[in-house]
């Protein structure tokens, strides 16, 4: 399906795309954390058989974290956006922002639940890292949408920024888990229609494997706090329905990367997900395109989601406004558009 348009990233003589892992000792917050996920989170998903009644029961109980994880500071402000099939958010955060720039982020959960709303810890993080409003989506989920549903959504909001005016070079797209897979899914398709790509992508602890091949599913199903391999395998395969989980645009781990742009991928060391972003990155980098990719020691899937307590994932945020800085730094030295 994929047919590029867009040659490879040039190499700059100065640019130092990394692979690093980030092995330093936990905090006392991050451990408490991981026994708290490993308590209480990783039972019941290890447990709990994908169907629409626990699709509904996982919406009632995350929903009842949202007076803490929707918790916003004064200097956020937060404007609705109505598309024709979904709905989204303009996040703000701070007086500095950029308004020619912008990122848009595509929430993660497995595709079957969460919202823009839920994954506001990051949403404002990641508009004050980037200096930049965020326009983060409710795309169509799954059991009554399926993966070209919330592909469509993902590529209407791109080319509505385009329409809005904002340039390529000036976009960034970021998502985390499904979203994250969602990410490389548009670049995907983005790069078939022939249309212009951002100037960088931003991936936290990306699903890219629907069919649960990675090695880290087994070498870490003990270790991860809060996934059991069994959960994840289960949600692909419900999500999947009518689609064939092996190809490049349901599991972007097997997927011809050339012509992407600089990627950044961040990930836990224990996460069973750990592989699906290391597979990704190597695959990207041998096709030529510039990645950083970080693995932090110990920490659990989309750690930069717990900023508020988790001094980690408040480092998290320091890294991606690092590579944001290096990307519009050196964004000559690519003609990946």
């Amino acid at each position: 399906m994929t047919s590029p348009t867009n040659t490879a990233p040039k190499k700059s003589s100065d640019w130092h795309p990394h692979h690093r892992r980030i092995h330093e000792p936990l905090s006392w917050q991050a451990m408490a954390l991981n026994l708290t996920l490993k308590a209480t989170i990783k039972p019941v998903l290890a447990h709990v058989k994908v169907s629409q009644r626990s699709i509904w029961l996982a919406e009632r109980l995350y929903n009842l974290t949202a007076p803490l994880m929707s918790a916003l500071p004064s200097h956020v402000d937060i404007h609705s956006i109505e598309f024709n099939h979904f709905t989204g958010e303009w996040v703000r955060s701070g007086n500095s922002l950029d308004e020619n720039k912008v990122l848009l982020y595509l929430h993660g959960g497995g595709y079957f639940f969460s919202s823009a709303a839920l994954h506001r810890p990051i949403t404002w993080r990641l508009s004050l890292a980037c200096k930049r409003p965020v326009l983060a989506i409710n795309y169509r989920m799954a059991p009554a949408f399926q993966f070209r549903h919330w592909l469509e959504d993902a590529v209407t909001a791109y080319t509505h920024l385009i329409e809005r005016g904002f340039k390529p070079h000036n976009i960034l797209v970021a998502g985390d888990s499904a979203g994250g897979n969602l990410v490389l899914v548009l670049m995907q398709s983005l790069r078939h229609q022939g249309l212009p790509l951002p100037t960088a992508c931003i991936c936290l602890s990306p699903w890219t494997d629907i069919t649960g091949s990675s090695d880290s599913m087994r070498s870490n199903k003990n270790h991860d706090p809060m996934f059991a391999s069994r959960a994840v395998s289960s949600v692909g395969r419900f999500v999947s329905q009518g689609v064939d989980p092996e190809h490049p645009w349901v599991s972007p781990a097997r997927a011809d990367l050339s012509g992407f742009p600089p990627l950044m991928i961040m990930v836990g060391s224990t996460e069973v997900l750990r592989d699906d972003a290391l597979r990704v990155a190597e695959r990207a980098r041998a096709m030529g395109v510039p990645v950083v990719y970080e693995e932090w020691h110990a920490m659990p899937h989309v750690f930069p989601l717990f900023a508020a307590f988790v001094p980690e994932a408040r480092k998290a945020y320091q890294h991606i406004a690092r590579f944001v800085r290096e990307i519009e730094r050196h964004r000559g030295d690519y003609d990946h558009h």
